[in-house]
């Protein structure tokens, strides 16, 4: 690893003004992707900003049919929530299958989606969801904020400060997990409002991304059976020594089934 500067700042004013006033500054929430990448050589900041100390950055609130995470709260406080797993479950869920419990002490959703891994299961949420990531200089919808392959919307020394997801009437997401990372060999995220149902898959492809089939299907007949035999079109899926494109395209159909029925069993 690679020597650098490690700062500490507590508002996020001066996080921003560190990381402007570094040469290479990267910012650092639970290092839960950073720090490996820096041992491996792939990364090698001059300055590291250190987010923990940062007040304001951390929290959940719900009100007015929107939950409101901090980006610096843990995956693990995501899950126990009382306030989340009553308002939306699906998400608290969620937040209890990332990783091992190391990870979820550590792991913060800000710093997941700034990383935006392929495998990652907050970005299937976000789109489904309709979310908005508000950072320290504007709000991002969640499907602007998604850009390609551990690319976001993100501007260099922009950093999230919290997430807000509208509540929906339904919702789940099952994720079939590479058992050795724990990341979604995919994950299939299902939400439906007054505004239609949306379906989004993580693990498949560069980039989480909606599945307007599907969504089609459930908006005519919100049931499992509506999932059965809808085709999914692999030709921009991944395929690599864990799966093949169309094993994944199978899996985002069998999958989206079962959220729908987990949805119904949450509502």
């Amino acid at each position: 690893m690679n020597a650098f500067e490690l700062q500490r700042p507590t508002t996020v004013a001066q996080a921003v003004a560190a990381l402007s006033a570094a040469e290479d500054g990267r910012a650092i929430a639970g290092g839960q992707s950073l720090l490996p990448a820096m041992k491996l050589g792939l990364a090698a900041p001059s300055a590291l900003v250190d987010l923990s100390r940062v007040e304001g950055l951390s929290g959940i609130t719900v009100s007015a049919g929107t939950l409101r995470i901090g980006g610096m709260t843990t995956h693990a406080t995501v899950a126990a929530s009382a306030e989340v797993k009553a308002a939306l479950p699906a998400l608290a869920h969620l937040a209890g299958g990332i990783g091992d419990p190391g990870i979820r002490e550590r792991g913060t959703i800000g710093g997941s989606l700034a990383n935006n891994d392929p495998a990652a299961c907050y970005p299937a949420a976000i789109l489904a969801l309709q979310a908005t990531v508000h950072t320290d200089r504007r709000q991002i919808a969640a499907q602007d904020f998604l850009l390609g392959l551990y690319e976001t919307a993100l501007e260099p020394g922009e950093l999230i400060t919290a997430v807000e997801f509208p509540i929906p009437d339904r919702a789940a997401y099952i994720k079939f997990l590479q058992p050795a990372s724990r990341f979604a060999l995919v994950g299939v995220f299902v939400a439906r409002d007054a505004g239609g149902v949306r379906v989004a898959a993580t693990g498949a492809a560069a980039v989480a991304f909606r599945v307007e089939a599907l969504e089609n299907a459930l908006n005519t007949n919100w049931s499992a059976k509506a999932c059965q035999g809808v085709q999914i079109d692999a030709s921009t899926l991944s395929s690599d020594l864990h799966a093949s494109a169309g094993y994944r395209a199978h899996l985002i159909s069998i999958l989206a089934g079962r959220a729908v029925e987990q949805a119904d069993s949450l509502a």
